[in-house]
């Protein structure tokens, strides 16, 4: 069954956990050397990494601000990047300001475009909420430290991904393999009200909505909500001490081979 934390649908939790998780990522990446490579991120700087995760905060706002009705054309917006590498910290907080101050005059129920499943204003709050957390923790392992994250948050992050990945296709391609005869997956969380059971049909996947029976599922991996989300965004592996796993390893493979995004 889906996800009962309590956080999703919550418009004003996701608000005030955008600003903490920001300011946890500004606390971590202030006077940290912005070269450091990120392993979240192959390639990626964390410089880069930061200048990502504001980006997306201040394209996210002005969506939200324009209540977009179509897909927009082009993600161009004024960043106002800082001129040193120094500046980073204090621009991604400002960052988080902008965002913070365009949720205050809209409404989480205002119908707009979205690319996942809900089309209100609400999918971008909760979206840039997962944004945002994921590469915290990304920046607390590029720099050594072990990412801690709320439980009841993290299943409600599992939740939000699998909700919208099947949306997702137009920037993760390879989710178009995740096709099937019926063969499901099923992720539980062991510290968490989080069950989940996804099904794979020859047009697609998704979500089935009535609760799964204990061992139902071909293939089932069971771990703590945060470990899970983690999982779900390929910054862990199925093979992790962390997960209990069961049922078709190769199913497993062909799903998280192909969902990451």
């Amino acid at each position: 069954m889906p996800n009962q934390s309590g956080w999703a649908g919550a418009p004003a939790a996701h608000r005030a956990a955008i600003a903490a998780e920001t300011g946890r990522f500004v606390e971590v990446i202030r006077g940290a050397d912005p070269a450091t490579p990120v392993p979240g991120c192959p390639g990626w700087t964390l410089v880069d990494l930061v200048r990502h995760a504001g980006s997306v905060q201040r394209w996210f706002s002005v969506l939200l601000r324009q209540l977009v009705q179509e897909a927009p054309r082009s993600r161009d917006v004024e960043l106002d990047l800082p001129k040193h590498e120094d500046g980073y910290a204090d621009w991604l907080t400002a960052s988080a300001a902008e965002a913070g101050s365009v949720f205050a005059a809209t409404d989480p129920d205002a119908p707009m475009w979205a690319w996942g499943a809900d089309q209100h204003a609400r999918f971008w709050v909760r979206r840039m909420l997962f944004e945002t957390l994921v590469h915290r923790t990304d920046a607390e392992v590029a720099l050594g430290l072990t990412p801690e994250i709320d439980c009841g948050l993290a299943a409600d992050g599992v939740d939000e991904f699998l909700v919208n990945l099947p949306f997702a296709a137009f920037f993760a391609p390879k989710v178009a393999a995740l096709r099937g005869n019926g063969e499901t997956l099923r992720f539980r969380c062991t510290d968490a009200d989080g069950d989940w059971l996804v099904r794979l049909r020859p047009d697609g996947f998704g979500l089935d909505e009535s609760p799964a029976a204990p061992g139902s599922a071909d293939a089932a991996v069971h771990g703590a909500a945060a470990d899970l989300l983690l999982l779900m965004y390929g910054r862990l592996g199925h093979d992790a001490d962390a997960f209990e796993t069961h049922g078709d390893e190769d199913l497993l493979t062909r799903w998280f081979d192909n969902s990451a995004f």
